[in-house]
């Protein structure tokens, strides 16, 4: 299997202070992986490299086999789905879950002037039916619920065919039914030997679907562990991950993570 990212000595810097410090990370073609960890850690700082929106201090990072830095990014975009809540907030809060969905296929967060072919609009209509957003199409992306807009996103993500599917915090702000089903949804996409190699931040075990394959942990900007979850996801671990005491467990392919009882 090919590598889809590749870090090496990766570090990020800024204003005097290592946001990420030393980071040698690889992604291989399938792969589902979780970035694990508190707070400021540098989770979504790595999201953000393997985007290829934001470039190392220094070490070296490759992307579908494209070096940062030697690569027309504007070519290598369209190979990446994102989906975070800084894009969010670039869409157009008047224009319809359809639209929202098809902009995609231009690389733009708006409608203007593009004519879409009946295979784009065939390609919206199937992924927002995967995400369960068949009812909405006409509503406006404005007024969607948090976990409505989410999976929108998830949908405009997947736009373009991607190689690689990035993910940040997508169950952030949701209520209890809300994330069990985008986790069961994203279980499901995951689950798919056809889906992209995906890549998920979250401060949350709970919130891991099933299907996904490895896990990083990542604590003051450096990696702490990485590789299989089954092998890494561990009570020790994650303690140390977090600073605290904590037992994990496994469970229908579920993770949960609860505090030792103090005293």
């Amino acid at each position: 299997m090919s590598d889809v990212l590749e870090l090496v000595d990766v570090s990020v810097v800024r204003e005097g202070r290592a946001l990420v410090e030393d980071v040698s990370w690889s992604v291989k073609e399938g792969e589902r992986w979780v970035i694990l960890g508190p707070n400021g850690a540098g989770k979504t700082t790595l999201l953000n490299i393997a985007s290829s929106y934001l470039y190392p201090t220094s070490g070296t990072a490759t992307i579908l086999g494209e070096r940062l830095g030697a690569v027309d990014v504007f070519e290598l975009r369209p190979r990446i789905g994102m989906a975070s809540s800084a894009l969010a907030e670039k869409l157009s809060r008047g224009q319809t879950v359809l639209q929202t969905v098809l902009t995609a296929a231009y690389g733009m967060t708006a409608g203007w002037r593009e004519q879409y072919d009946a295979v784009d609009e065939q390609r919206a209509l199937a992924f927002l039916d995967r995400l369960g957003m068949s009812e909405y199409l006409d509503r406006r992306f404005g007024t969607l619920s948090e976990g409505e807009r989410k999976r929108t996103q998830i949908a405009r993500a997947m736009m373009t065919d991607p190689e690689l599917l990035l993910l940040d915090e997508p169950a952030a702000g949701l209520d209890l039914g809300g994330r069990e089903d985008l986790v069961r949804r994203l279980g499901r996409l995951a689950r798919d030997p056809y889906a992209p190699s995906m890549i998920m931040v979250t401060h949350h075990v709970e919130e891991i679907p099933p299907g996904f394959t490895h896990v990083l942990m990542i604590r003051q900007g450096k990696v702490l562990t990485a590789g299989p979850v089954e092998t890494e996801l561990t009570s020790a671990n994650l303690s140390r991950c977090f600073g605290l005491p904590l037992v994990v467990e496994h469970n229908g392919g579920r993770w949960t993570a609860q505090g030792l009882p103090l005293g």
